[in-house]
C-alpha cells in the first residue's frame, strides 16, 4: 500500500463503491471482498486503492473488453448489471436450484417494457396470456403473474413442473407453518438418542481451532490471492494433517460414513445417517393432507438434501465424486467436511421458503399461471389444461395464446432430468430423459444439430396452433452455431428483431466473457 493511499472504514467504503459504480454496494458487499481475500483489512479499515484495482472492471472496461470479444452489436443494458443478486433472486424464484435459468428482468423487460423501468415499444399487455414450452423452473409463469399476465407452461420433466407450479401456487400460509413446525418437532425427537448431533458440534469445533490457526481470516486468502502462498500445496498438507483428528472423532462416535450399497443416486452420494434422515422426514410429509402444502414443503426437502449431498462446496453443481471425510476447501480457503446431518439445512430452508412466499403473496395478481407437464412438441394444450383448469381453458380458447417468451434447452449443454436424480428418486416421479432435447448425453455432434433443428422446428410448429394470428415469439438462446435462422424458416416463421446480450456472473467457475441472443420471431 503506499503511503498517500487513502483508506476508508466499512461503510465509507460501501458509499465510495456505490457511487462510484451507479448501482448499490452494501456495508455486506464489502465485507464479502474481505472475507474472501478481495482487498485487505488494515485495522478496521480498507485501500481505496486496493478497491479501485477490484472494480476496474466497471464504469465501462468491463463493457469494452466483453464488446471488443464478442463483438459491437452486445446490448449492454441487457446485462442488467445495475440489480443485485438479491434482485435477480427475488422472492420466490430462489425457491430452488435450477441449472440454466434467466433472471426475472429479461422477462420483465420482453413482456412488461412500457414500465418505467423499461421504456420500449410492448408486445404484450396485462391480460395477454403468454406461453413458455419450455418452462424449466418456471421464471416466465412468477414473472407474468407478478405483472398480471395470464401464463402456461410445459415441461418434459415432471419435477421441472412442480417447481414452477408451486413457485405459483396460492397456499394457507398458516397450513404450510404448521405443517413445517410439526416436521421440525418430529425430527428433532428422532435426532435426540441420536450420536450424530454431537459428532457434529465436537468436529465443528476441532475444525475451528483448526482452520483459526492455519487459514485465518481474511490474511490467508489475501496473501493466495497475490501469489504468497501455492494453494493446491499448502491445503493438501494441512487437509493429510487434520484427516487423523476427523478419523479419530469418527471412531469415539461410531459414524457409518457409507451406506451399504450405491446402485441408486441416494444411495451414492449421502452418507448413512444422512440417508436415515431423508427418510424419517420424507414419511412425515406423506402425512400432510393438503397438497399444496404437501408440495411445497416436498420442494424444501428436495432443496435441503441437494445441498446435503457428499461433494465438496466446490463441485455441488457438478458432482465428481463422493466426498466422505473432510478436505481442503478451494472456495472457503479453509479445511471443510461432508453433512452428517440435514437438521440445519432444513431449517433454514423452510424460514426462508416462508419468507418467500409471503412476500410474493403481496406482489401476485389474480391471473391463472399453470405448468404441465408434457412434451411441447406434441402437447394439446387446451386439453390438458381443461382437466387441470376449466375457467383457464375456457378462456385461452376465447383469447388465444397471445405470444411465447422462452428459453430453449442449448444443445448438448445440460442433462435436465439428471441434475434432479435425487428429487426422483426420493418422490417416485416418472423420468423422461429420452424425451428431452438436445441433451448432453447426446453431445454437439452434426447429427444432434440437426435433431436439435427438427425439434425446436415441432415445438414451435405445434405450439403456434394455440397462438392468436400476430402473434409474438421470444426465444433466448446462444445460438452459436446458427441454427435458429433455419428453425425460424422451417416454423413458417421469420426473425424480426435479434437482442445480443452480455450474460453476467454465471458461476464461480466461469467468469469469462459470454453472451446469449433474444430472437423475436412473427408470422412470415
Amino acid at each position: 500500500m503506499a503511503e498517500t493511499d487513502e483508506l476508508f472504514n466499512i461503510k465509507e467504503a460501501s458509499r465510495w463503491a456505490t457511487e462510484r459504480l451507479g448501482k448499490t454496494v452494501t456495508p455486506s458487499n464489502i465485507a464479502y471482498l474481505i472475507q474472501y481475500g478481495r482487498v485487505r483489512k488494515i485495522g478496521s479499515m480498507v485501500s481505496k486503492q486496493e478497491l479501485l484495482d477490484y472494480y476496474k472492471s466497471y464504469n465501462g472496461h468491463r463493457e469494452l473488453s466483453w464488446q471488443k470479444q464478442l463483438g459491437s452489436d452486445l446490448n449492454w443494458a441487457l446485462s442488467f448489471d445495475q440489480y443485485k443478486e438479491a434482485e435477480t433472486t427475488k422472492h420466490v424464484h430462489r425457491l430452488h436450484p435450477y441449472k440454466g435459468k434467466f433472471i426475472p428482468q429479461l422477462v420483465e423487460y420482453f413482456l412488461d417494457g412500457h414500465t418505467d423501468r423499461f421504456k420500449r415499444e410492448a408486445c404484450f399487455k396485462r391480460g395477454d396470456i403468454v406461453l413458455d414450452p419450455f418452462a424449466g423452473s418456471g421464471t416466465t409463469l412468477v414473472q407474468a403473474c407478478e405483472i398480471g399476465m395470464h401464463a402456461i407452461g410445459i415441461d418434459v420433466s415432471a419435477f421441472n413442473a412442480l417447481i414452477s407450479n408451486c413457485k405459483v401456487a396460492k397456499y394457507s400460509l398458516v397450513d404450510v407453518v404448521t405443517e413445517s413446525n410439526r416436521i421440525t418437532m418430529a425430527f428433532k425427537e428422532f435426532l435426540y438418542d441420536s450420536h450424530t448431533i454431537e459428532f457434529e458440534e465436537k468436529l465443528t469445533q476441532a475444525l475451528s481451532e483448526f482452520n483459526n490457526k492455519y487459514f485465518p481470516v481474511p490474511d490467508y486468502k489475501y496473501n493466495v490471492k497475490r501469489g504468497q502462498i501455492n494453494e493446491d500445496v499448502y491445503g493438501a498438507e494441512k487437509e493429510k494433517e487434520f484427516l487423523p483428528i476427523f478419523y479419530r472423532l469418527v471412531r469415539d462416535y461410531n459414524i457409518k460414513l457409507r451406506q451399504d450399497k450405491a446402485d441408486m443416486f441416494l444411495d451414492k452420494w449421502y452418507l448413512q445417517n444422512v440417508r436415515d434422515e431423508i427418510q424419517f422426514v420424507s414419511e412425515e410429509i406423506k402425512k400432510i393432507e393438503n397438497p399444496d402444502t404437501k408440495n411445497i414443503i416436498s420442494i424444501i426437502m428436495s432443496r435441503t438434501i441437494r445441498s446435503c449431498r457428499s461433494t465438496t462446496h466446490a463441485d455441488l453443481a457438478t458432482l465428481i465424486e463422493p466426498v466422505t471425510a473432510a478436505y481442503y476447501c478451494a472456495k472457503h480457503g479453509k479445511v471443510c467436511k461432508p453433512l452428517f446431518s440435514i437438521l440445519k439445512w432444513w431449517q433454514t430452508y423452510t424460514k426462508d421458503t416462508l419468507k418467500r412466499l409471503w412476500q410474493f403473496d403481496s406482489l401476485r395478481t389474480q391471473t391463472h399461471q399453470l405448468c404441465l407437464t408434457g412434451d411441447s412438441r406434441t402437447i394439446d394444450i387446451i386439453e390438458e389444461i381443461q382437466k387441470k383448469n376449466q375457467l383457464f381453458s375456457e378462456l385461452a380458447k376465447k383469447q388465444k395464446i397471445r405470444g411465447m417468451f422462452s428459453s430453449p434447452p442449448y444443445v448438448g449443454l445440460i442433462d435436465y432430468h439428471q441434475q434432479h436424480a435425487y428429487a426422483y428418486e426420493l418422490f417416485g416421479l416418472e423420468r423422461k430423459d429420452d424425451f428431452e432435447i438436445g441433451p448432453l448425453c447426446k453431445g454437439q455432434s452434426s447429427q444432434a444439430k440437426q435433431n436439435y433443428i427438427k425439434d425446436i422446428t415441432d415445438v414451435l410448429n405445434n405450439c403456434k396452433r394455440f397462438l392468436a394470428q400476430d402473434y409474438d415469439i421470444f426465444l433466448v438462446a446462444n445460438d452459436k452455431y446458427n441454427m435458429y435462422q433455419s428453425i425460424a424458416e422451417n416454423a413458417g416463421m421469420q426473425i424480426v428483431n435479434i437482442y445480443k446480450r452480455p450474460v453476467l456472473n454465471r458461476t464461480e467457475k466461469d467468469k469469462g466473457a459470454y453472451s446469449e441472443t433474444i430472437f423475436h420471431l412473427k408470422k412470415k
